[in-house]
């Protein structure tokens, strides 16, 4: 029974997990390989994990494609390179022909390799549109009018005077066409006053409410973010599906995409300067529990929201990568961008102690989102009883 068990968790969590991490690797990989091969860089290695292979051939450009032990990521080796993470291996270059030089990835002018690193996040960013034009234009949405049901006593809603039946019109002058679209630029507007014009009998109000830090339960554990206190209305009379064309439906990916760019930057912005808690991060073990889940719901609700998690999560590593860190793409942008400044590269000694520190700086990222995946695990598993 214990065998059967956890031949289950390995099918229900681990299986959904590797299939919704190497979706997002596989394409932001692919956006490095293919602007580093339209830029005539020689490409060694398109590796999906880590570690010993499990698979893998060679194409007729002699790249080796291998599918390794450790799905926890995956990296292109470009030519020249000493390892996946486009560190240079200077003497390998050295002792290479004139001709074969050519073909590095750091014998390119500093504009085609700052291409070939912006490609990766950029396909990660493609990709979620993709997959939201696919569910917009599959699905469509179900609209739930902004229309409030009832007013939380003390909260911030009720200190503007918000009433049950007010319809919320716009928000600092942004229309608001739904409830989630409510949500979203609440839960993302914490102690920053918010004019809200709402319709009441016929007349608008305009009202002033200042979302307010509250803790709240979703798939991924507990997490914070703005409320004002309002409960949506659940009369089926205020609520609509929509249909969109494929055209319509790109229009709505590209600014559903932008808006959780938006969010995202703005937490990690909010990290860097101390507004933001990292408690709120979440690793490998959160990402596994939340595509369990979805993956079991999927008889229920379709495969719309595991492929939502996909498109989300492959927009936080696109802009996660694009940050000035060392090791990461945007550490490496940072480096190019200075080598056109200054008219020649960083010193590698300067280089290796920069990706030293960006390697600490990853590894302690991913030591805090683990920690707090952990946490979280271990509070529902108290909270279920279990011991």
């Amino acid at each position: 029974m214990a065998l059967l068990d956890l031949l289950m968790t390995i099918l229900i969590y681990v299986v959904p997990f590797v299939f919704v991490l190497t979706m997002v690797v596989f394409f932001h990989e692919l956006g490095h390989f293919l602007v580093g091969r339209w830029c005539g860089v020689k490409i060694d290695a398109f590796s999906i994990g880590f570690g010993p292979e499990l698979w893998g051939f060679y194409d007729r450009y002699g790249t080796r494609w291998r599918l390794a032990a450790i799905p926890l990521g995956g990296y292109v080796k470009f030519h020249g390179d000493a390892n996946g993470a486009s560190v240079p291996d200077p003497e390998r270059i050295e002792s290479m022909p004139e001709d074969e030089r050519k073909l590095t990835f750091f014998a390119q002018s500093v504009w085609k390799r700052a291409a070939i690193v912006v490609a990766g996040p950029l396909a990660n960013f493609v990709l979620a549109i993709v997959i939201f034009t696919f569910l917009y234009a599959s699905f469509g949405r179900n609209i739930l009018l902004p229309k409030v049901a009832s007013v939380q006593a003390g909260g911030a809603a009720a200190q503007a005077g918000f009433e049950p039946g007010d319809l919320v019109l716009t928000i600092d002058g942004e229309p608001i066409d739904s409830f989630g679209k409510m949500q979203e630029i609440v839960s993302s507007s914490t102690g920053k006053p918010l004019a809200i014009v709402v319709r009441r009998a016929g007349q608008d109000v305009t009202l002033q409410a200042t979302p307010q830090l509250r803790e709240i339960e979703t798939a991924l554990g507990k997490t914070k973010i703005g409320m004002i206190g309002l409960q949506a209305s659940s009369d089926p009379a205020d609520q609509r599906e929509e249909r969109y064309s494929v055209g319509r439906s790109f229009v709505l990916a590209v600014t559903e995409t932008w808006t959780i760019i938006e969010r995202t930057g703005s937490y990690l912005g909010g990290l860097v300067v101390g507004r933001e808690a990292t408690d709120q991060l979440s690793g490998p073990i959160g990402i596994a529990q939340v595509s369990g889940q979805m993956a079991k719901a999927i008889d229920k609700v379709g495969v719309g929201p595991l492929f939502n998690l996909i498109a989300i999560l492959s927009i936080s590593i696109g802009l996660l990568n694009l940050a000035p860190v060392p090791l990461l793409d945007g550490g490496h942008l940072l480096f190019y961008a200075i080598e056109a400044a200054r008219g020649r590269a960083l010193a590698e000694r300067t280089q290796e102690y920069a990706f030293r520190v960006g390697l600490a700086m990853v590894c302690t990222l991913m030591v805090f989102s683990t920690y707090n995946d952990l946490a979280r695990l271990l509070h529902r598993l108290a909270g279920a009883g279990i011991d």
